[in-house]
């Protein structure tokens, strides 16, 4: 089943978020890989595809788990969750209608 990943960036991330990217994307690439991500990206803070300083509130990741549970062990083993550049992460099962 798909599940939605909501993350939300801790306050004054943007520099572990930055240190960090290299190990996030990482993991992401090895969902690519398999065929479960459907897609994956930041938040900015900003109307913009480049916030510069302002930074992210966090980021989006769409991708096929087991259960929920094992979409939720994952969330909770990135590299941006150990480094505190995510402040929490939410989780839901998501059901993918369009496109098709």
């Amino acid at each position: 089943m798909l599940y939605a990943i909501l993350a939300h960036d801790a306050p004054d991330s943007l520099a572990g978020r930055r240190a960090h990217r290299p190990a996030h994307l990482e993991r992401l690439l090895v969902l690519q890989n398999q065929g479960r991500l459907v897609l994956a990206g930041p938040r900015p803070r900003i109307d913009a595809a480049d916030p510069g300083e302002a930074g992210f509130s966090g980021s989006l990741v769409v991708a096929e788990f087991e259960s929920l549970q094992a979409a939720q062990a994952w969330a909770q083993d990135d590299p941006f969750m150990k480094a505190g550049v995510y402040q929490r992460i939410d989780v839901y099962p998501f059901v993918k209608t369009l496109p098709q």
